[in-house]
């Protein structure tokens, strides 16, 4: 890879937009496209959404889910190791949701195994929990930086438990803008955004300001979960953001997934939210 993540991102939401679209195959989706809730239906399900991404404008991104492939064993990371190489193929970003996070060697093996060249599992970034500290990240940091690649960090999440965690500390110190000014650092020296990312629920953005949080000042992609069916809309999540949404990467899943499984109608959902999502 020539250019460092953060900027091929910024490529990708130039000319795409800003959604990402998650590859979540859980049963109950698997089932209402007609497929068995087994490794072939994953097969075919994968296969289907990243052939209606690569022939429609409007996905800069890819974030298939791992938990969703890893319930099948070996035989569901062999079907997510395909599914990477075809959104390769077709020159999509990928972003492997698995919310890593350890310490020490066993860090290094998580970072080798997603971010490492020649990785069957390599995606373009992996999503990272820090709530080990933000530094037992480093060995992921560092290989996904020396790789061309990226990770997105959990900063503030909108599952109610999250808040338990990420807002203690004394006033605009918390543990969450902490997590965000670390972030800061390792990008200080990106030209325009950075590799190492965060992830920031698009229904909690308020939160983001009572904490003092600077997201804009972060310098970091932002992937914003919440986007359709968990209820946030498009024109808020502008809002919400604010200086920060050049930087935001919004995801969708069941809303647009729902629409399989022909590619035409997951091609046309595509299309809807490219353009509700480019609402002024």
């Amino acid at each position: 890879m020539s250019q460092p993540f953060g900027m091929r991102l910024a490529q990708a939401m130039d000319h795409h937009g800003p959604l990402c679209l998650g590859i979540d195959p859980h049963q109950h989706l698997l089932n209402d496209w007609g497929l068995n809730d087994d490794p072939a239906g994953l097969a075919v399900f994968s296969k289907t959404v990243v052939e209606a991404a690569a022939e429609t404008p409007g996905v800069a991104a890819l974030k298939p889910q791992v938990a969703l492939y890893e319930r099948f064993g070996s035989a569901g990371f062999a079907v997510l190791e395909d599914t990477l190489e075809l959104a390769r193929q077709a020159n999509i970003v990928t972003i492997a949701d698995a919310k890593r996070g350890d310490i020490g060697s066993t860090m290094q093996g998580y970072a080798q195994a997603w971010l490492a060249e020649g990785s069957s599992l390599a995606a373009d970034a992996v999503t990272l929990s820090p709530y080990l500290g933000y530094e037992s990240l480093r060995p992921a940091i560092d290989l996904a930086l020396a790789n061309q690649r990226g990770v997105f960090v959990l900063a503030l999440t909108s599952n109610p438990e999250g808040a338990t965690v990420q807002h203690l500390g004394a006033a605009g110190d918390s543990v969450a803008k902490r997590i965000v000014d670390s972030c800061t650092q390792d990008n200080q020296n990106a030209v325009r955004l950075g590799s190492v990312g965060l992830v920031v629920g698009a229904t909690v953005t308020a939160q983001a300001e009572a904490l003092n949080i600077d997201l804009a000042g972060a310098n970091a992609p932002i992937l914003a979960p919440g986007y359709g069916s968990q209820g946030a809309q498009a024109e808020n999540i502008r809002e919400g953001f604010g200086q920060a949404w050049p930087n935001v990467l919004v995801n969708s899943s069941r809303a647009i997934l729902q629409h399989g499984p022909k590619v035409s109608d997951l091609k046309s959902a595509i299309r809807d939210a490219r353009k509700d999502l480019a609402v002024k």
